[in-house]
């Protein structure tokens, strides 16, 4: 499905026009928030496909892609958004989109009425929110929010000892707890500020979480084995973080960043 190989890295720019696509997410990355800038064109939606790949990759539940603010006169990107709903709806993981369109426009007529599927349309982002917070799952999830010291790593790492076992799942329980313990052991040291950390079991995957107050993603180098990592003792974590996770990445919070892994749940 996905074009291109962990880590999925959602990052964010704006071009000489200002055409951007933006990505925020919540401390777990389950509801995922995505707004799209700037004229219509190809190119754009190309940018928004890219992004939403790389959302799906992760544990996210939930995405609601704000077009408030898109030049698109005739609504002739309805077809972008349709594949993107259809997309994420067929994937391993079905994940909720919806999208928030400025009223009385020819896009917001064009979403409302198109054939197939009906697409979830909201006036607004508090509207929007408020409607995909509650339909969001609170099972098979447990949280922290943790110190930046040394001792918050262990409890990290305690928490996900204590969800596998509740969850039975032993045959995950190691590696989880080397993975969850390697990105605490980034926030403490490199963020060195609090984070929440999250395990969310979804069906056949166990995902984890680390979000912190740092909203720099690590710099990335080349290693010798060909995986692209941050060089020095952060490197070293991640690389184990690569080889015994399914999938890896990280993306952008509200004045932070979360990174998270994902894994077989395997009893």
């Amino acid at each position: 499905m996905q074009p291109f190989a962990a880590p999925f890295l959602v990052t964010v720019g704006t071009d000489r026009n200002g055409v951007s696509v933006r990505v925020t997410a919540d401390a777990s990355t389950t509801v995922v928030e995505m707004s799209v800038h700037g004229r219509w064109s190809q190119q754009l939606g190309n940018q928004v496909a890219d992004s939403l790949r790389r959302c799906l990759a992760g544990p996210c539940e939930a995405i609601v892609i704000d077009v408030s603010d898109i030049g698109d006169l005739h609504g002739v990107s309805l077809p972008y958004w349709s594949a993107a709903v259809r997309e994420a709806r067929l994937g391993p993981a079905p994940v909720q989109v919806a999208l928030c369109c400025r009223p009385a426009t020819m896009l917001d007529y064009r979403l409302r009425h198109q054939d197939g599927p009906p697409l979830t349309v909201f006036r607004t982002m508090t509207q929007a929110r408020i409607a995909i917070a509650g339909g969001v799952s609170r099972a098979d999830r447990l949280q922290a929010r943790l110190a930046p010291r040394a001792a918050s790593v262990r409890a990290a790492r305690d928490l996900v000892i204590r969800a596998c076992d509740g969850w039975r799942l032993a045959g995950t329980r190691d590696d989880a707890a080397l993975i969850m313990s390697e990105l605490a052991t980034n926030a403490v040291d490199h963020a060195g500020t609090e984070f929440v950390v999250t395990v969310i079991r979804r069906g056949s995957r166990l995902h984890l979480a680390v979000r912190d107050g740092d909203s720099r993603y690590p710099l990335m180098g080349a290693a010798d084995d060909g995986i692209r990592v941050p060089l020095g003792e952060r490197g070293r974590g991640l690389r184990l973080v690569h080889a015994a996770a399914e999938v890896w990445g990280a993306i952008p919070a509200d004045n932070g960043k979360v990174v998270w892994a994902t894994m077989p749940a395997q009893a």
